[in-house]
């Protein structure tokens, strides 16, 4: 393997722990649970994503194949924590706060993650016409 692409795979692994290490100390020290939740799913994130990029260069430098194993693995981590972030940010929401403290929308409409909002926000059904005999 060329000198060139240790260089690059130990520059990825170091840049990688660097990123865990920030996302992990956020995780421990900032106070707000959603200031918490920022952490972990940015930092961390590119860490684990540094490390399987790092692992697919030494795989195509030292064994001369693409893996895709970890680009499969690095697509659906890149997909799944968002997702996971917006559940855990809806969940403290609706643990800590009501809907009266929350900022108006700006749109004349409640909030729609508290339930029933979705229900009162929305005019009413017009009336059926009568059957015909």
């Amino acid at each position: 393997m060329p000198p060139l692409f240790d260089i690059l795979v130990s520059a990825l692994l170091v840049l990688a722990g660097i990123f865990g290490l920030i996302g992990s100390y956020g995780l421990l020290k900032l106070s707000d649970p959603m200031a918490r939740l920022h952490a972990p799913t940015k930092a961390t994130t590119l860490g684990v994503g540094g490390v399987l990029v790092a692992s697919m260069l030494w795989t195509w430098a030292a064994e001369g194949r693409l893996s895709l194993h970890e680009l499969l693995i690095t697509l659906f981590l890149f997909a799944t924590a968002p997702v996971t972030a917006h559940l855990l940010a809806k969940m403290h929401i609706h643990r800590t706060l009501d809907q009266a403290s929350l900022p108006p929308t700006g749109h004349g409409t409640p909030w729609a993650t508290f339930p029933g909002a979705a229900d009162t926000a929305r005019p009413p059904a017009p009336a059926a016409d009568p059957p015909r005999p």
